[in-house]
Parts: C-alpha cells; sequence; structure tokens
C-alpha cells in the first residue's frame, strides 16, 4: 500500500490514490422511514450492479436500517442472488406496474436478512417496457406503486436492467440518489458519459432532486497495471463523486450468488464482505452530509 507524507505523518492511501478513509458506524435510528430511493445503474452489464445492490443492501440492513431491494430487471437475477426462483413467484414488479389490483404487500418476500426485503423480477417484466409507452405519465409510475412502503423503510434501492430504456427512465424519476458501478476495465470507462447525460436530462426534466450518490469502483486488481490506471483516470475525472471505498475481485462473490446469499452472510469474515460493510458506512455518512447541506 502506498504512502504520502503530510506534514511530517505518513499517511496510508487506498486504490483511490486519496488517504485511506475509516467511516465511523452510524448512530442507531430512533424511527425508520421515509426511504431514501437510491438507482443502481449502469446501462454496461457485467459490472456489479446485483452484486453491489445485495451486498450493500445487506451491510445496510446490518447497521440497523431498514431495506427494500427492487428487481427492475426482467434477467431477474437479484431475484436469483437470493435464492428465490424467478419463475416460481406468484407475483412480481410487473403485476405491480401493470395491475391496479396488486399491491406493494402482494408482491414483497422477506428474505433471509433480518430488516431487509425483496420485490422479485422476471423475464415478464420486458413487456413492461412496451405496455408503458402508451401509458399517461409513463415515467412516473414505478414511484406511484412504490409510494404507499417509503414510510416503511430507510432505504429502496432499484436494481436497474443494463440499458438506458423506459425502465431505467422510471427507476430514475422516483430516485433521490444514483450509485453507479463501474468496472475497472477502459470499456466500462467509455459508457460512463452518456450515463452521465441521461441523469441530468431526468434531473432537468423530471426529477429535480436526483442527484449522484457516487461511483463504485469493482472488480478492482491491484496487480494489474490496467485496473490500477482505469481507477486513476476515474477518480481523475469524477473527483469526490467517487467512492473511497473500491470493491476487489474475488470469486467469492460468484460463490455467494450460487447460493443465494450476500457475501455478509455467506463469508462474513471475508475481504469481499469487509469492503461492502465499509462501503456502508461511507454511504449512510454521504447522506448524513447530503441533509445536512440542504437543511443548511
Amino acid at each position: 500500500m502506498a504512502t504520502r507524507t503530510l506534514d511530517a505523518q505518513a499517511v496510508e492511501l487506498g486504490p483511490t490514490g486519496r488517504p485511506l478513509s475509516a467511516f465511523p458506524d452510524p448512530a442507531p435510528l430512533d424511527h425508520h422511514g421515509p426511504a431514501r430511493i437510491v438507482a443502481v445503474c449502469n446501462q454496461k452489464g457485467g459490472v456489479g450492479k446485483t452484486t453491489t445492490t445485495i451486498n450493500l443492501g445487506a451491510a445496510l440492513a446490518e447497521q440497523g436500517r431498514r431495506v427494500l431491494l427492487v428487481d427492475f430487471d426482467p434477467q431477474g437475477a437479484l431475484s436469483v442472488g437470493l435464492g428465490i426462483q424467478p419463475h416460481e413467484v406468484e407475483a412480481t414488479v410487473y403485476n405491480l406496474l401493470m395491475e391496479r389490483g396488486t399491491t406493494a404487500q402482494d408482491v414483497l418476500i422477506k428474505t433471509q436478512i433480518a430488516g431487509m426485503d425483496l420485490m422479485p423480477s422476471n423475464i415478464d417484466l420486458s413487456g413492461a417496457e412496451v405496455q408503458l409507452v402508451h401509458e399517461v405519465g409513463r415515467e412516473y409510475v414505478l414511484g406511484g406503486v412504490l409510494e404507499p412502503v417509503v414510510g416503511d423503510y430507510d432505504v429502496i434501492m432499484i436494481d436497474c436492467q443494463p440499458s438506458l430504456g423506459l425502465l431505467t427512465i422510471n427507476a430514475l424519476a422516483c430516485a433521490a440518489g444514483v450509485l453507479i458501478p463501474l468496472e475497472c476495465e477502459y470499456f466500462a470507462m467509455r459508457g460512463v458519459a452518456l450515463l452521465m447525460e441521461t441523469i441530468d436530462k431526468v434531473s432537468r426534466r423530471l426529477n429535480q432532486k436526483l442527484e449522484i450518490d457516487g461511483l463504485l469502483a469493482t472488480m478492482y486488481d491491484s496487480r494489474t497495471l490496467h485496473t490500477r490506471e482505469v481507477l486513476t483516470n476515474i477518480v481523475n475525472g469524477f473527483g469526490d463523486k467517487v467512492f473511497h471505498t473500491v470493491i476487489n475481485r474475488t470469486v467469492r462473490f460468484p460463490d455467494a450468488t450460487v447460493a443465494g446469499e450476500p457475501i455478509t452472510r455467506f463469508d462474513s469474515g471475508s475481504m469481499g464482505a469487509s469492503s461492502y460493510r465499509e462501503l456502508a458506512r461511507e454511504v449512510i455518512e454521504r447522506w448524513r452530509q447530503a441533509e445536512d447541506g440542504h437543511e443548511g
């Protein structure tokens, strides 16, 4: 690990090239809700969106937060990653969006993690994008169906599909923040400009409260020069928007997915579990600072 001398003290630097920050455990909540809605979004697939949604959600639940995960991808990877077989689920997010009589409570599933619930998805959701085109206020349908449960949770995380279509726009239109997992690989950088442009348009036209919670470097491998250079470029390009926490590449994540468990439960003592717990503390601290800034 690199060090830098500041004011005659050796300061240990993390992978992002900035001083390592040990974020404090957040204070216990004296009440729950209303939830902060966060869209986990990147139009490029395979960058760690679902892994981050599952494991950050579980780590937030460990910190006493009530968490709802929304599987908003027709592939249903989030549901599978929590041990749910999408084709066996009676009611999904699709039913909630498209069927007037379906309520959020009809769709909610309790996970193995205390304090963390799931709204599952399956391939039916792929039809919603076509059907929503003809709906009045089509960008706000997801926000409308989530509204009844916002008061029951502290965080609602939406795992978006790898595209910038109408489903993703729905997620951005109801979210307060966007978390962008970004693989430490050259081609992953190229699509970020388009995503940022989409977020900017949504914030100007549909949702003025939308802001970027942060960019999360994933699949980091300190042994390769390419990975280190890409991370440096991400930090140089986006500065403080990049989380200090970096998620390293490890085989334990796919192993946990196969087991249908978050890494914090599957291998609680692993580096991956530790990273997501650190990310949870950092995310909560960022949200606290943002709230203080808005109140000021």
